[in-house]
């Protein structure tokens, strides 16, 4: 059943029942006001800059959209980008281009302009909806996007190089088109998140969507009661896929833009969210605010909150046993996943085994998983190989990239690039990524390893563990160290406290500096490797 079959359903059921609600708490005195706070602002409330549709409302929305969308020509198979912040209009806009047949291509809000181009050129896009934020991204590339032959701007004041979609909108008729789709059809492109390089288009069916929103619902029993805290970037399958959880029940989903750890806990409370999906640096500034004496939890009313699950990145188990002192009653959980498996919930721990904290866990809802050697013969128990999944919710392809489809899928399994192994009860670790490992005189080092050991250091922040060129070794560790804030700590310190690993395994290098992250919590190691990597290599041009 496509997934545009549930927001109907929703609509039918729910119709004068909130679905979305849109937060915007962090707004400065010295920022530009966006067109989406003029509306409050004349209404008196915009001290909470916040939002609200029905699900009567969205179902509409997503209607004019469609309409719009098809009375422009728009057709079953082409490809509509969508460059918005999380805002209300975002999850319409998606909704809309599904239900025309056309696919939806969702955009990083982080890509420069080359990239947005670069991006469009290989998705194949016809169509652009776009907002404030990247009026001159969109401006410096326009002639350079030939294929682009529509320019919807999401928005006040609206540029003259596009057209002002919300007054368009409003004039298209609100009942759902007549466009039949299946299972099969394709549905959107997602692109990769470019930490191995330049993003590759990941082609998606109807099948796919719906597969994500049952496997959520069956992993963490959502129910039409539940609200759902949304705070990474709807662009990304991750905070999305997880919502569809909620609303394949017609739960409430409420957009957060904004990740202080007082703004969470104080939207939680107020808007009796229940479930909670939070990237490993929120989590950890959360329990960092309520050590310093800045949250005092029995100010706010978290009752509600019962589920706290992480994704897109290795869990330290000392988070979690801090997360747990602080909130004893919660459930949780964490979500392994790639946007080619259509987001989170390939693998998953499960709420019933916090015991295995560490583990990504085992094979989830619908889903199976391997782990293998470079022949795609199993491993034994306990050895590492490459975790290989299968599952309704692979990827179709890469689009337009034959060569790179056939190096990830082989006999319906996708290999994922991360190694990993599996202990006595079959659960799975994550070791690193296949590319992230550190090869250093002949021994493999898996720099994950290393930084859930370093976590453990209570000065430390975060951490990213690179290679670095070296002239005998070929490779060695560098540890990138972010120190807590007030926190001190030498080299010394560090190189004490790695003796604790066995000697091959420690850092030959320590560097203080920040840990760059992307939107969705993945440490930027290309970015890491090129800087010190390149400064690496400097000083032992100077030393010969």
């Amino acid at each position: 059943m496509p997934i545009t079959e549930i927001l109907e359903q929703n609509a039918k059921l729910y119709g004068s029942e909130t679905a979305l609600v849109e937060l915007n708490p962090e707004v400065r005195e010295d920022r530009r006001v966006t067109w989406k706070e003029y509306e409050l602002i004349e209404r008196g409330t915009a001290d909470e800059f916040r939002r609200e549709i029905t699900w009567s409302v969205f179902n509409e929305k997503a209607n004019r959209c469609a309409n719009l969308l098809l009375s422009r020509g728009i057709k079953k198979g082409d490809k509509v980008a969508i460059l918005l912040m999380n805002c209300l209009e975002w999850l319409p806009v998606y909704f809309g281009i599904l239900k025309t047949g056309a696919l939806a291509v969702p955009m990083n809000y982080r890509y420069s302009a080359e990239e947005i181009r670069y991006c469009a050129d290989l998705a194949d896009v016809d169509v652009l909806f776009f907002g404030p934020e990247f009026i001159g991204r969109v401006e410096e590339i326009i002639d350079r996007i030939p294929r682009v032959k529509l320019l919807f701007y999401v928005g006040d004041n609206c540029p003259t190089f596009a057209e002002n979609y919300l007054h368009l909108a409003a004039n298209e008729p609100s009942a759902s088109p007549d466009v039949k789709l299946t299972d099969e059809d394709n549905a959107a492109i997602y692109f990769s998140s470019g930490t191995t390089g330049f993003p590759k288009a990941i082609l998606h069916n109807h099948e796919s969507l719906m597969h994500a929103a049952r496997t959520e619902q069956a992993h963490h029993g959502q129910t039409h009661d539940d609200v759902f805290l949304c705070i990474p970037p709807l662009y990304h399958t991750g905070a999305k896929m997880h919502w569809f959880g909620s609303f394949l029940v017609g739960g409430r989903g409420v957009l957060l833009k904004g990740v202080r750890p007082l703004t969470i806990i104080k939207t939680a409370a107020e808007e009796h969210c229940s479930i909670v999906w939070l990237l490993v640096p929120w989590a950890q500034d959360i329990l960092d605010a309520i050590d310093r004496g800045e949250i005092d939890l029995d100010d706010y009313d978290l009752s509600a909150w019962r589920l706290m699950h992480i994704g897109a990145q290795p869990v330290p188990r000392s988070l979690i046993k801090r997360w747990k002192e602080k909130f004893p009653n919660h459930q949780y959980d964490t979500n392994y996943g790639l946007s080619e498996s259509i987001g989170p919930g390939c693998v998953h721990l499960g709420v019933e085994n916090i015991e295995k904290v560490g583990a990504i866990g085992v094979p989830g809802y619908g889903w199976q998983a391997r782990i293998i050697d470079e022949q795609g013969n199993d491993v034994k128990r306990g050895e590492v190989g490459e975790l290989a999944v299968k599952g309704p919710g692979v990827m179709t392809c890469y689009y337009k990239d034959e060569k790179a489809t056939a190096e990830v899928l082989r006999d319906g399994w996708l290999w994922t690039g991360d190694m990993a192994m599996q202990d006595e009860d079959g659960f799975i670790y994550l070791v690193d990524r296949k590319k992230d490992v550190i090869i250093t005189g002949g021994e493999n080092l898996y720099p994950v390893q290393i930084e859930d050991f370093l976590r453990a250091h209570p000065a430390i922040k975060d951490v990213a563990v690179i290679g670095i060129p070296h002239p005998r070794l070929g490779e060695i560790a560098a540890a990138i160290i972010e120190l807590m804030p007030g926190a001190t700590a030498t080299e010394t310190d560090i190189e004490e406290f790695c003796k604790g690993m066995p000697r091959y395994k420690r850092p030959r290098k320590i560097i203080f500096a920040t840990v760059p992250r992307n939107p969705t919590g993945k440490i930027e190691k290309p970015k890491l490797r090129e800087i010190y990597g390149a400064k690496q290599l400097v000083a032992e041009q100077v030393e010969s």
